[in-house]
């Protein structure tokens, strides 16, 4: 299925970027254990690593000749490349001098007007090639070629950020395996009120992953805010928090499963005897954050930057009287994927660079906020409701979500 997705990406998204950005030539240099970050999305699910050096040549060859794509170093990937070679160069020198002199050859009988290559200060996406693999491409092209060189970089990001429409469903089942493991995690099932610590939590969740053959892209985080304490930073170091009744939970958690990434935040509410729902106060909390979310979601339109949707949300929300945080971002091959950032937790003014950068169809992003609301049970403290679903922005330009989101507390009986 992942060959599938890789052969669909590279027939039919590829070819339409390198005409959108002027590109005749894209070339992904690496080596083994220092891949570019555009490596994963170009090679095969059974592909691990580079091959002590590897070269892809893309070559525009215009209108139904299409995109023809070669391999210097490694293997066809699956068929999806060809295997280019000298037959005057043995295959065990390729991993020294001569590969270079194999790219000059191919680019010399190709004759590009432009060779695209992954440098970039905006996005570490299009910033693959290494320092010291760049220095060599320039002294073996020697001046005339590498006056064809340009760094274009929202290609690489445009590419690794496209979605295609096979991934969906297996991408919607991955976010229902998240739902039911943090529904169990904040239950009865797994927290015992006056026992049960947070860490508990975070590591019955990297168990459950791990027992399912699945993996995660970053450590999950269980956060317990409690009537009478004092709010805990998120980047603090602390002793474990033993989860006591009325207390309000929060998750943060992902997985990743055939190079695809989820992420995900909801709340939970441990049950006071006698209570059957949260406070009215903590069920208006998290409304406010709902709410954030439908704005959110309105203003995700194509063409319009990171920012722009930043700085709306943030205004509406304002004018309602949440306080709100924005910090939204792409997901798929990356968790924290390509394209445009909508605000960093520390950055609500803008985001220079990735915020600038504009939506386009095609893509998925995680939708991540908090609002914090006074809440009258708790003498006024302000609640923390965090929350983190992940939408598609599809063809036709709409927002929705991939799956759904969270309506209601999960409940700890």
């Amino acid at each position: 299925m992942q060959q599938q997705w890789l052969e669909a990406r590279l027939n039919r998204v590829l070819p339409s970027l390198m005409r959108k950005h002027g590109v005749e030539m894209w070339l992904i240099i690496c080596r083994e254990y220092n891949e570019d970050p555009a490596f994963w999305s170009v090679v095969s699910p059974t592909t691990f690593a580079a091959r002590r050096r590897t070269m892809y040549v893309f070559f525009d060859r215009g209108g139904a000749e299409g995109v023809e794509r070669l391999a210097l170093g490694g293997d066809s990937q699956g068929g999806v490349y060809e295997v280019y070679r000298d037959p005057e160069l043995p295959d065990a020198e390729l991993v020294g001098k001569l590969q270079w002199t194999l790219l000059r050859k191919l680019i010399e009988s190709r004759k590009p007007a432009t060779i695209a290559v992954n440098v970039s200060q905006r996005t570490a996406f299009s910033d693959g090639l290494s320092a010291s693999e760049r220095d060599t491409l320039f002294d073996t092209l020697g001046p005339e070629w590498s006056k064809r060189i340009v760094f274009a970089d929202g290609l690489a990001e445009e590419y690794v950020a496209q979605r295609i429409p096979e991934m969906l469903p297996t991408y919607t089942h991955m976010m229902e395996i998240v739902h039911h493991l943090i529904n169990r995690a904040f239950s009865s099932e797994v927290i015992t009120p006056g026992k049960t610590t947070d860490e508990d939590v975070v590591w019955w969740l990297r168990q459950q992953v791990n027992s399912m053959g699945l993996d995660t892209w970053f450590q999950p985080t269980v956060r317990v805010q409690k009537p009478g304490a004092d709010e805990v930073s998120f980047i603090a170091e602390r002793n474990p928090a033993v989860i006591e009744r009325g207390d309000v939970l929060h998750t943060d958690f992902g997985i990743t499963a055939l190079r695809l990434n989820t992420d995900t935040q909801h709340m939970g509410y441990v049950l006071r005897e006698g209570e059957t729902e949260p406070p009215a106060g903590i069920r208006a909390a998290l409304a406010n954050a709902k709410r954030v979310q439908d704005i959110h979601m309105e203003e995700m339109r194509p063409g319009r930057s990171g920012n722009d949707v930043l700085a709306a949300v943030r205004k509406r929300a304002l004018g309602e009287g949440i306080k709100a945080t924005i910090y939204s971002h792409p997901i798929g091959d990356r968790g924290h994927g390509a394209g445009p950032l909508i605000g960093l937790w520390d950055r609500q003014e803008g985001v220079p660079g990735r915020g600038d950068t504009v939506l386009v169809p095609g893509t998925w992003f995680s939708i991540e906020l908090n609002a914090r609301t006074p809440i009258p049970e708790w003498g006024g403290k302000e609640l923390f409701v965090g929350m983190e679903e992940d939408i598609v922005l599809d063809e036709q330009g709409k927002a929705r979500w991939i799956l759904r989101r969270q309506e209601d507390y999960h409940l700890v009986r």
